[in-house]
């Protein structure tokens, strides 16, 4: 463009940027378009600063905008995302320096991206200067930087009229009469990117909004220099010399000069602004684009890379170009795009798939990417599309696997998806696939709230020499959670550590995770159970629902251990995108959460909330159930109902001893203590036999003191509640040591 960038970032800008970089890891920019966050973090970095650049073409491409920066790392492209995540983030912090990175454009990162520039955040081995639009959906683990207090929020605002005057004359060489100004300043808003064009068309009082005076401006272009934004529209970042391939040297020269494009130090070419490909984009005819991602593509297949990045931004350019790469390799990109977390990118490569050639594995493909994005109407319609009398054995079990589940959880399902999955296991003969079947069958035992009968199945599948690491990773994690509920702590570690060791993972580390720290909690160990739930919201689980479950395992302990703002932050944050999964994780975090708010006093807050987990409750989140209970009590404590509140703790009690989790049955009587009830100390006595560990022990005492009424007694068994970290226990048995 003629005119150069004139609008200073203001100095309160990059105060807050340095204040940021000083205290803690850094600061994000937040701004609207063209409102100078960009010129402000290039400002502040200074030189030496590595930029990494959110496009929208790469939004879906894992590590899409870390490329550059790691071209030479020779990740491997078969790791699973932690994997990934662990060599991206050791290469670029490698030589142990504290470097400073700017992330332009974050709300336009992949998953990967954004999880390690929290990761690089997180660690402390970088500092950062992001930038984001305002008032946009963000990446969760961008989002989560200035959440979790990683870095400050500054706010880039426009100009205000006299910074409009001062800008205009700097721009134009002369000051503009007051009436010139008041327009410009009226139409942009104090905007730079939009003062910017009003000077460029050499008319302060043009009409039309910022859109406009874009699409004005490219329309001015020359062809050859409009074709070079038109590529990077499709394909934004490209190469140079790529580009100067593909849309002619000259024509790359041209828009440099011009300033339509900028070219970094790498030689990556991106456009001068992100509106500038939006608009040029917007105005391809379908035809066009067609041409040029067919171009794009022809271009880079001669090129091949080894790197996952790369092949996915290929796989995604190849659809709507007549350059189809072979089915075959659409469906292996797609379970690729899978694996990482990508689902957008994932069902648009199996639609395509199916669409060219049908075939199982793209059908399984998009009924995965649909079931994961919450749409589990639509992947049961892609699953029932199938005849299950032509399939071999192992497709058999590879279609009924994902049916199953999806109505079990996504579809509410229960009774269906068990009687689905009984009918199954009488057409497989395998061993190794009635192992598997019978795994997910345990599964559902547990959450349907029969851990005895989970225990039965699970020991089945895992003493069998047939079954395979799927089958180990669902029966050993059902296992380790469901004896931990059950009381039988012994075993828990075993069956973690071998859920684990599986190579199939996934979410199951939660499940067996929350096993551990049940017991964790049973044992006294409440700072050992806090740390060990908080590793759950690191590294690449820090993608949904992965995160959210996390941070449900982390109030779950805060709970207990009385930090109940902390708590509720979580658990307000983890409700809705557990909500959206179907899994029993969802009415868990809901229970949960009114535990924490009635156990604050918010009573409308814990109505509320109970009244959605309530809501959301069912057979696939049976297990649960005493939580619920719990839920109730608690938001009756709230409104000072301490008669329905204890009657709602006995509930919770003897739905879980119903249900053979002894363990849970001791927590909700330690529950029920706390609220009052005399009778606590019969069932106590009889579960802390049962179930030997610190809390039923502290539980019996408490009881009988609360039943004796012994004021020495229950002050002394406050103290000792303090000492192993259940410090809403102690208080409550000091207060009523109180009133005695």
């Amino acid at each position: 463009m003629p005119s150069a960038w004139v609008a200073a970032p203001q100095d309160r800008v990059l105060r807050e940027v340095a204040a940021g970089l000083a205290e803690r890891c850094g600061a994000v920019l937040v701004g609207a378009d063209g409102v100078g966050k960009t010129l402000a973090a290039r400002r502040a970095a200074g030189d030496g600063a590595r930029w990494v650049v959110g496009t929208a073409a790469q939004r879906t491409v894992p590590f899409g905008a870390f490329g550059a920066l790691l071209a030479d790392a020779h990740i491997a492209g078969d790791g699973r995302p932690a994997e990934l995540l662990r060599a991206a983030h050791d290469y670029l912090t490698g030589d142990g320096a504290r470097q400073l990175f700017v992330i332009d454009d974050a709300h336009l990162l992949d998953h990967l991206s954004a999880t390690l520039v929290y990761q690089l955040a997180l660690s402390g081995s970088a500092q950062l200067i992001v930038t984001i639009r305002a008032d946009t959906e963000l990446p969760d683990a961008i989002a989560a930087l200035w959440a979790d207090e990683l870095l400050i929020q500054v706010e880039v605002a426009a100009l205000d009229r006299a910074a409009t005057a001062t800008v205009l004359e700097s721009a134009l060489g002369t000051a503009p009469d007051d009436a010139a100004i008041n327009d410009a300043f009226a139409r942009s808003h104090g905007n730079p990117l939009h003062l910017r064009h009003l000077a460029d068309a050499g008319d302060l009082r043009a009409r039309g909004s910022l859109t406009e005076l874009i699409d004005g401006y490219l329309a001015g272009l020359p062809a050859p220099v409009r074709g070079v934004l038109d590529y990077l529209a499709i394909a934004e970042p490209l190469r140079r010399g790529d580009l100067a391939t593909l849309a002619d040297n000259d024509a790359v020269d041209h828009a440099e000069a011009l300033g339509v494009i900028v070219v970094d130090g790498d030689a990556m070419v991106y456009p001068a602004h992100p509106l500038y490909t939006d608009r040029a984009g917007a105005g391809l005819t379908p035809d066009a684009e067609r041409t040029l991602r067919t171009s794009l593509v022809d271009h880079l297949t001669s090129q091949p890379s080894g790197h996952v990045g790369d092949q996915l931004r290929l796989a995604a350019l190849s659809l709507g170009s007549d350059s189809a790469a072979e089915v075959a390799d659409t469906v292996a990109a797609a379970q690729r795009a899978l694996q990482l977390g990508e689902l957008t990118l994932a069902e648009q490569l199996a639609k395509a798939a199916l669409d060219r050639a049908g075939g199982l594995a793209a059908r399984l493909a998009l009924a995965y990417a649909l079931a994961w994005q919450g749409r589990g109407r639509e992947a049961d319609a892609a699953l029932a599309a199938v005849n299950p009398e032509q399939l071999s054995p192992p497709e058999l079990i590879a279609w009924a696997l994902p049916r199953a589940a999806n109505q079990f959880w996504m579809l509410n399902e229960p009774e269906r998806a068990t009687a689905f999955l009984q009918t199954t296991r009488g057409h497989v003969a395998a061993p190794a696939a009635q192992a598997t079947l019978d795994a997910l069958a345990a599964t559902f035992a547990m959450n349907a709230g029969a851990p005895l009968r989970t225990l039965r199945i699970a020991r089945e599948v895992l003493a069998s020499p047939h079954a395979d690491e799927v089958a180990v990773g669902w029966a050993a994690s059902a296992a380790a959670l469901s004896s931990a509920r059950a009381g039988q702590f012994d075993d828990v570690e075993a069956l973690a550590r071998r859920a684990t060791a599986a190579d199939h993972p996934g979410l199951l580390r939660f499940t067996s995770g929350f096993g551990r720290i049940t017991a964790l909690v049973m044992a006294g160990r409440l700072t050992d159970a806090r740390t060990l739930a908080q590793r759950f919201t690191d590294f690449a689980e820090l993608q949904q629902p992965g995160r959210a479950i996390g941070e449900t395992l982390v109030g779950y302990v805060a709970i207990a251990q009385g930090d109940f703002d902390a708590a509720v932050r979580l658990l307000s944050r983890a409700a809705d995108p557990l909500a959206r999964t179907g899994y029993s994780w969802g009415p868990l975090a809901l229970s949960l959460l009114a535990q924490a708010l009635g156990q604050q006093g918010d009573q409308l807050g814990a109505a509320k909330v109970f009244s959605r987990a309530e809501s959301r409750h069912g057979l696939k989140s049976t297990l649960f159930a005493p939580e619920l209970a719990l839920a109730r009590a608690w938001s009756k404590a709230a409104r000072g109902d301490t008669t329905g509140a204890i009657e709602a703790a006995r509930d919770a009690v003897q739905t879980a001893e119903r249900g053979g989790q002894s363990a849970i049955a001791l927590r909700a009587l330690q529950d029920a203590t706390r609220l009052g009830d005399m009778r606590a100390v019969q069932r106590a006595q009889r579960l802390a036999v049962e179930v030997d560990c610190v809390l039923g022990r502290l539980t019996l005492a408490h009881a009988r003191a609360l039943a004796a009424g012994d004021s020495t007694a229950l002050t002394e068994v406050a103290a000792d509640l303090a000492d192993q970290g259940l410090h809403p226990a102690a208080a409550d048995a000091a207060k009523q040591a109180e009133r005695l």
